[in-house]
């Protein structure tokens, strides 16, 4: 036989005129003397829930009115409703239950966070080298206030009573198989089983708050431009104990002065002067990594040769003892400005190679460009 729910307000001790404030005064009072943790008493978590069903109604204008108007019906669900039961729509739910609940989205068990993104640039050194770099960032921590409850010092949430802290309603709902029974999230309580009748100030009652952070990221050498980095476990927290996200960095590198990026090779254009690509020249040669290196030009040398240094390009990311090689390409730098003894020199050796006053379908070599800085 079922127990005969007693009348709200007499629950609370107060009458049906009570305001709000009255109604949640009663409510604070008599919580602290049933909460289960205070009191010992047999009956007490019993006295609590019902507390907490108490208020859960009369502090909602709307359910307040409805209980006024028609008591406990009005407010607990009736058959064929959010609280149905029995009948075809149940058996049906029985053997097509995946298509009953297609609509449900409880969210009483923990959730992950979310994963959180920032982006970071750095050098052309620092991306082939690595680097551990600041960022800041922000993200949803627990409230340490009410340690990720939602509700204020002193109380704790109050199961929802449309749903009875499953998240879930069902409800009665005529289909082209008859009556079905479908399951939703519970409006009320948006899935979680429980209401928060008194909000933690330090969060608005929504168990995590935003917080900005500075961490170091250890940028793994050899990364390159649009690639990220992930860091486990640093995005937002979750929430009823579920696991924290993870936080993303893009990184982006900026360009540099000299130096370009091609897959895991590096790429130098290298200018050299008329005498060095004539005569052949040892001349050191910067990298990113390796420091100043040698490097032999032959004699005869024209613009757009390439030259490569071996294993001193970008390392792979995920193995730094491997590398792409530095291609020199280069550039002959012919003057445009001669002192007298330099144009001399100039034409006398211009004088020892021949006159070319038809012209030739090849041009733009060395002593083209020579001989047209003469004239």
């Amino acid at each position: 036989m079922a127990t005969t729910k007693r009348d709200y307000y007499e629950v609370l001790g107060i009458s049906r005129e009570a305001s709000q404030q009255e109604i949640r005064s009663a409510y604070r009072r008599l919580a602290r003397q049933y909460h289960p943790d205070l009191n010992k008493n047999a009956d007490a978590e019993e006295r609590f829930k019902e507390l907490n069903e108490c208020y859960e109604v009369l502090s909602d204008p709307q359910r307040r009115s409805m209980y006024d108007r028609f008591g406990h019906a009005g407010v607990n669900g009736q058959p064929g409703f959010g609280g149905f039961e029995g009948g075809i729509g149940e058996i049906f739910e029985q053997f097509f239950g995946g298509f009953a609940r297609a609509g449900s989205s409880r969210r009483t068990g923990p959730q992950p966070g979310n994963d959180i993104r920032t982006h970071l640039s750095i050098s052309l050194e620092e991306a082939l080298t690595g680097v551990a770099s600041p960022v800041k960032i922000q993200r949803f921590e627990r409230c340490e206030s009410c340690n990720g409850s939602g509700a204020a010092p002193g109380t704790t949430p109050i199961r929802c009573v449309q749903c009875a802290g499953a998240g879930e309603v069902r409800q009665a709902r005529q289909s082209i198989f008859g009556q079905v029974v479908v399951t939703d999230t519970c409006p009320r309580c948006r899935g979680t089983g429980e209401v928060i009748a008194e909000p933690c100030a330090g969060c608005n009652g929504q168990r995590r708050k935003r917080v900005t952070h500075d961490l170091e990221v250890e940028i793994p050498a050899g990364i390159d431009n649009g690639m990220r980095v992930r860091i486990a476990g640093e995005g937002d927290d979750g929430l009823q104990g579920g696991p924290s996200g993870n936080l993303y960095v893009e990184v982006s590198v900026k360009p540099h002065d000299y130096f370009r990026r091609d897959g895991q090779n590096i790429t130098l254009d290298l200018e050299v002067n008329v005498a060095q690509a004539a005569l052949g020249a040892e001349v050191e040669v910067p990298t990113v990594i390796d420091g100043l290196q040698t490097l032999s030009i032959p004699p005869g040398s024209q613009t757009g040769a390439t030259f490569r240094l071996r294993n001193m390009g970008a390392p792979h990311v995920r193995n730094r003892d491997l590398r792409g090689d530095q291609i020199v390409t280069l550039f002959v730098k012919v003057p445009t400005q001669l002192d007298a003894e330099q144009r001399a020199l100039f034409t006398q050796l211009a004088g020892t190679l021949g006159s070319d006053k038809v012209g030739t379908a090849h041009r733009g070599g060395f002593f083209d460009r020579l001989r047209d800085a003469l004239k």
